[in-house]
């Protein structure tokens, strides 16, 4: 009986049934915590999507940006729809599209289990968040788009700004919990994201820190398990464990046991593609 995270999938249907062969996955005893970013980039997100669903009652989903994305696309019209990349247009356009993305607009920004002592979000927290303080916001994001106006939520969560401020209201602040919650890699102390930087550590600009290495950050009682960053690599430290080692790019997937006294790590190779060239970092 284990708890496996999992790093982000994007679409890798054949990566992600390995690595569940390799941690000998048993869905009758063992949970899984999914990072994120499910869809996108892998050419079998339909498939991917399907494979968690059916695993619903036995795991638990964060939702990255590109789950967001999808969900949004999801409520565009046929036209619109035709004009995304051929692997999520298999997802809006594929019969059981209502009951996936319906599934999947349910799921959370943030989980959490205080016995267990772990906390999964998809990208990062802001500087002064409390694991008490993330809980509250992603429960705010959450109660809109599980409500009856969420439609109003996706079509305004795009944008790179405003930055987080307890003051913001609206769609304003929702723009913002997402964006930190999904895209969030670094920022200033004060909280100030910059989502043009995507390298690792050593590569951003002057007065940015990774956001778990910000000066003067909140303490939290909770481990952290994350995605998102694919640059970062497997990344443990300062109470996190970054675990998005690239697996569309070419690199790795992998699953984090967070039942285990000992740090236990087990990786597959990525999707059979070169990575990007050198200098060429991955989009969001």
């Amino acid at each position: 009986m284990s708890v496996w995270a999992i790093g982000d999938l994007q679409g890798c249907y054949d990566v992600t049934q390995r690595l569940l062969e390799k941690i000998r996955f048993d869905p009758a005893a063992d949970t899984l915590w999914f990072c994120g970013d499910l869809v996108n980039r892998g050419g079998q997100s339909l498939e991917t999507l399907r494979l968690v669903h059916s695993l619903r009652a036995r795991s638990v989903v964060v939702l990255g940006n590109h789950d967001l994305s999808l969900l949004a696309i999801g409520e565009r019209s046929p036209g619109e729809q035709r004009k995304v990349n051929p692997d999520l247009q298999r997802v809006v356009l594929a019969e059981d599209s209502g009951e996936l993305l319906g599934w999947l607009r349910s799921q959370k920004l943030l989980h959490s289990d205080h016995a267990l002592g772990w906390m999964m979000i998809h990208a990062g927290l802001a500087p002064k968040w409390t694991a008490a303080l993330a809980e509250k916001h992603a429960r705010e994001v959450e109660q809109l788009l599980h409500g009856d106006d969420y439609r109003k939520l996706l079509r305004n969560m795009y944008g790179d700004k405003p930055d987080w401020s307890p003051g913001l209201r609206g769609h304003d602040r929702s723009r913002a919990i997402i964006n930190v919650f999904t895209r969030m890699r670094y920022c200033t102390p004060r909280g100030r994201m910059a989502v043009e930087e995507k390298g690792a550590p050593g590569m951003q600009a002057q007065g940015l820190y990774p956001w778990y290495e910000v000066p003067g950050r909140a303490q939290r009682e909770l481990k952290i398990v994350c995605g998102h960053w694919s640059t970062l690599g497997l990344m443990i430290g300062h109470g996190v464990h970054a675990i998005d080692t690239g697996a569309v790019w070419g690199g790795k997937l992998t699953a984090l046991q967070l039942d285990s006294d000992e740090i236990r790590i087990v990786q597959v190779p990525g999707r059979d593609v070169p990575p990007p060239p050198k200098g060429q970092l991955p989009k969001d």
